[in-house]
């Protein structure tokens, strides 16, 4: 049966032993509010340790907050350089995105369930 609260529980003991998939996930589940409060803060912590693995979703994911400004200060070049992470890595939402906004000037992003 489908329990967010138990997926989370799980994520942050392998999250905590530095797995970056798990520290991806347990940043999900604050993105989107599932089996803990919305919080895009620990979204951020989290993600960043996984990004900073090289995990591409979570790179995108930090794309994301920078480019809505969740969690953090809204901040174009940051965006770019968390997309470029991932379209490096064959991510294609992200060379989407990063292609999006050269050519508009301009963001028009949201989370997309991968």
């Amino acid at each position: 049966e489908q329990d967010y609260a138990e997926a989370v529980k799980w994520y942050r003991k392998a999250a905590e032993q530095g797995d970056a998939e798990a520290q991806r996930h347990l940043g999900l589940c604050y993105y989107l509010d599932q089996g803990v409060e919305r919080d895009y803060t620990e979204t951020i912590k989290w993600c960043r340790k996984a990004a900073e693995q090289g995990d591409t979703e979570a790179q995108y994911i930090l794309g994301v907050c920078y480019s809505n400004g969740r969690g953090v200060m809204q901040d174009d070049a940051e965006a770019v350089k968390w997309y470029r992470k991932a379209a490096e890595q064959g991510d294609t939402e992200a060379q989407t995105i990063l292609s999006d906004f050269y050519y508009y000037g301009k963001w028009q992003v949201t989370l997309r369930r991968r």
